[in-house]
């Protein structure tokens, strides 16, 4: 994330700052859950990247388990209301991307312990 108004980027202030307003917005991506799969998206590996270039316009790379995912449409727009909610972001956006493609090995051991798949 970058800098604070008047604080470099890399100041404790500054890093305290990107470090609380992360774990916001991962523990808002961990509110969304996949319809046929009982793990949040955070957990399944959905979340390919969070981006908060000025601490304040965040953007969210994530994929879906298929394409053919029936919630391909409003999931993502989920994803982008519960990251605006953050009282600390002015804007968000979530880009919907397909490379690398999903697949189970991307998720979280918790996620996996859930599941009752091997580790």
């Amino acid at each position: 994330m970058s800098e604070t108004a008047g604080e470099p980027a890399n100041s404790p202030r500054s890093e305290q700052n990107d470090s609380e307003l992360e774990q916001k917005i991962v523990e808002a991506l961990k509110s969304c859950f996949d319809p046929e799969i009982p793990v949040n998206i955070y957990e399944l590996g959905l979340i390919y990247k969070i981006n908060a270039p000025n601490h304040e316009d965040i953007k969210i790379a994530m994929t879906l388990t298929s394409p053919m995912c029936p919630v391909a449409e409003s999931l993502p727009v989920e994803v982008e209301q519960k990251i605006r909610a953050i009282p600390e972001v002015k804007a968000a956006q979530v880009d919907l991307i397909w490379e690398p493609a999903w697949n189970p090995q991307m998720m979280s051991e918790a996620a996996k312990l859930q599941l009752n798949l091997p580790a």
